[in-house]
């Protein structure tokens, strides 16, 4: 068989194979190890949304927003010297991506057995997080979140391939990057700044804010 007609088979065959393009879950968490320093051991963020939460984060949203951060297309200061080609390379981010969107984070207090040492108990509650309600109209914020959000971030808020898990995340920050959108300093839509937050009024947002930070804990 000729070469060239070879490589088709090839190509199958490295398609087929699930190792070839799997992600180094244990180099992930390694990598955490820098990321840590903002965004804490397990992925939680700043305690008043100056990081954001990426644990349970969307892996292709993951990937796509430090390549932005690379690539300097998002400007993001404390994000430059982690993310430059020489620091942060595509298997690289491949990793962290995969490690961080496999870290849950519970929205309820742990239940200890009386068994636990303090550092046991320690780690065990610093994995729960527990996004403060905010005021608002829960049935406005759902109404408009399930009519102009849900298509791209889920019907959760949980995010889906490209586009970002919102529900769990800090108010404070989702608020920030709203204004950044709001001003062009960051596109939302993926055709440019403007988009469907730019015909939404403040009272709007305000509410769609509230209703997330509603819908945190499964219902039962």
């Amino acid at each position: 068989m000729r070469s060239y007609l070879r490589i088709p088979f090839l190509l199958a065959a490295l398609m087929a194979s699930p190792s070839v393009f799997a992600a180094d879950l244990e180099k992930g968490k390694e990598i955490n190890g820098t990321c840590a320093a903002c965004h804490s051991d397990n992925g939680q963020g700043g305690k008043r949304g100056e990081y954001p939460r990426i644990a349970g984060q969307q892996v292709k949203y993951i990937e796509s927003q430090l390549k932005n951060f690379r690539a300097r297309t998002r400007v993001n200061i404390p994000m430059f010297p982690y993310t430059q080609e020489r620091e942060l390379s595509d298997s690289d981010i491949k990793d962290i991506a995969a490690y961080l969107n496999g870290i849950e984070l519970d929205t309820k207090m742990p239940t200890y057995t009386g068994k636990e040492d303090a550092l046991t108990k320690l780690l065990m509650a610093d994995k729960v997080m527990i996004i403060p309600r905010v005021e608002g109209n829960l049935a406005n914020g759902e109404k408009i979140f399930q009519k102009q959000c849900a298509a791209c971030h889920g019907k959760a808020g949980k995010g889906r391939g490209m586009f970002p898990m919102l529900v769990g995340q800090y108010t404070n920050y989702l608020q920030r990057q709203v204004d950044l959108y709001l001003k062009g300093d960051r596109p939302h839509d993926e055709d440019g700044t403007i988009g469907v937050l730019n015909d939404l009024k403040a009272q709007d947002i305000q509410d769609i804010l509230a209703y997330l930070t509603s819908i945190q804990e499964p219902k039962e």
